[in-house]
């Protein structure tokens, strides 16, 4: 069980804050069940309550600094998601967004930014798929390991190029 005040990832919601761990006063809910009231992070204005022993939604906590810092080592070995089909495809990047998963983001970023990079090179512009799952992957990353490494959200995609570049570099010399 998580405590107050503790950050967690909660499904597509990505980093919520646990406000508040209790039964809620609202007709018609049992007062025997407890919730947990959470605020997402990036959305202060808005509340989440979902039953602490609830298993319908991923809810964890959030990736240490150690774990962040061995999958940016691995990034340049993690696989492609490749899948031809682009209903098929898309189908894949919302499965693989439902398991709130840091290596799973990671290989849908790699992913589309792959297939940018080749449709640019081929002189089209990328899907609306792509770029929508592309920017939800990067806001769920981002966000988590921004609270982690106690930086902006907007920092740590450089953070994380120069981690990979500097990786490359050793491993060429």
């Amino acid at each position: 069980m998580f405590q107050k005040d503790d950050y967690v990832i909660y499904g597509n919601n990505g980093v919520c804050t646990i406000k508040d761990i209790g039964p809620l006063d609202i007709p018609g809910i049992p007062k025997e069940r407890i919730y947990y009231t959470l605020v997402p992070y990036y959305t202060k204005d808005s509340q989440i309550f979902t039953p602490v022993d609830s298993d319908k939604v991923v809810m964890r906590s959030l990736i240490c600094k150690e774990a962040i810092m061995q999958l940016i080592e691995e990034i340049p070995d993690i696989e492609l998601l490749w899948v031809k089909d682009e209903k098929q495809r898309e189908m894949q990047y919302k499965e693989t967004m439902r398991k709130c998963d840091c290596r799973e983001l990671i290989r849908i970023i790699k992913t589309i930014y792959q297939r940018m990079q080749s449709r640019i090179a081929e002189g089209k512009k990328m899907t609306a798929s792509d770029e929508k799952y592309f920017h939800l992957a990067e806001d769920r990353l981002y966000g988590e390991f921004a609270i982690t490494l106690g930086m902006e959200r907007d920092q740590v995609r450089d953070f994380i190029s120069e981690k990979v570049q500097q990786k490359e570099a050793v491993n060429t010399v």
